[in-house]
């Protein structure tokens, strides 16, 4: 492990989503041999809420690092309880990260400090790639039936602006063995007359967003010859098939947006939907 190796971030609140992301983050700084920050983000408040804050917040950074020295006993780990609003911290963090966990939920109420618009603030802003982590699956497991590696599947767009996430993919697939890298590109025909493709012929615009998606991955099929790729060219949005898609895989990835995230303007449509309906972790993908 490199001293100098960017850590994994895992927000945690006190809820059973935070620490379900905590897990998974855990998992996967241990699979990137990478160490681990565990941050805990206090609301402001007058000096005695923030004593009693401050007090609690280091109770359950401790029950953090306890649950993380019993998951993996060797993993460097440190912990941070910043003041601020949460989605702004971690998002000042991210600068120096490789990768922010959250929870796609926090405790709700007045009480919370990682709710679902405090996900997607920190996915839309990030300067890393950001994971949101739904619940639903007991076991934590990244194995499918008899054992099987999960999928990991990434939604990209026919072309230059899904470099950043084809890349994270690759990788995220690689790190996995066994796992298969499904490819979704969403395509209408209105789409393929816009990248002067095929006009009225439907058969021959399913068979040119193929081609595009081949022409994306050529590079990276050469790096990753260990990842079996498959590409997955669908009629209309890919949400529908990502969504979906997200209940049996590892890791879904998406792209935040092809521009806009120096105005703060949130995830593109396709990411939105994602993450925000998926039945398993998601990785959002700053450009």
């Amino acid at each position: 492990m490199s001293t100098d190796a960017l850590p994994v971030i895992a927000a945690v609140d006190g809820s059973a989503h935070s620490w379900e992301a905590l897990d998974w983050a855990v998992d996967e700084a241990v699979r990137g041999g990478l160490p681990l920050l565990v941050v805990h983000v206090r609301p402001r408040a007058g000096r005695a809420e923030e004593e009693k804050g401050l007090r609690e917040a280091e109770e359950l950074l401790a029950r953090a690092v306890l649950r993380v020295s019993a998951r993996a006993p060797e993993l460097p780990v440190s912990t941070l309880t910043p003041l601020d609003f949460p989605s702004a911290a971690l998002v000042s963090l991210s600068r120096d990260a490789s990768l922010v966990v959250v929870g796609s939920r926090g405790l709700g109420g007045f009480r919370s400090l990682m709710t679902g618009s405090d996900s997607l603030a920190t996915a839309s802003m990030a300067r890393c790639p950001v994971v949101v982590v739904h619940t639903g699956r007991t076991d934590g497991s990244e194995a499918g039936h008899a054992g099987t590696p999960l999928d990991v599947v990434a939604g990209v767009a026919a072309d230059e602006s899904s470099a950043a996430v084809l890349d994270f993919a690759f990788e995220a697939a690689a790190a996995r063995p066994g796992a298969r890298l499904r490819l979704v590109h969403g395509w209408t025909m209105f789409s393929s007359v816009l990248s002067g493709g095929p006009v009225f012929d439907s058969e021959a615009a399913a068979e040119s967003a193929e081609r595009a998606l081949a022409e994306l991955t050529a590079g990276r099929d050469e790096k990753y010859p260990q990842v079996e790729v498959v590409r997955e060219p669908v009629r209309g949005s890919a949400s529908r098939t990502l969504v979906t898609a997200s209940a049996t895989a590892a890791l879904t990835v998406v792209g935040r947006r092809r521009g806009g995230e120096s105005l703060g303007l949130g995830l593109a449509p396709v990411a939105q939907t994602t993450v925000t309906h998926a039945l398993g972790p998601v990785a959002v993908v700053p450009s």
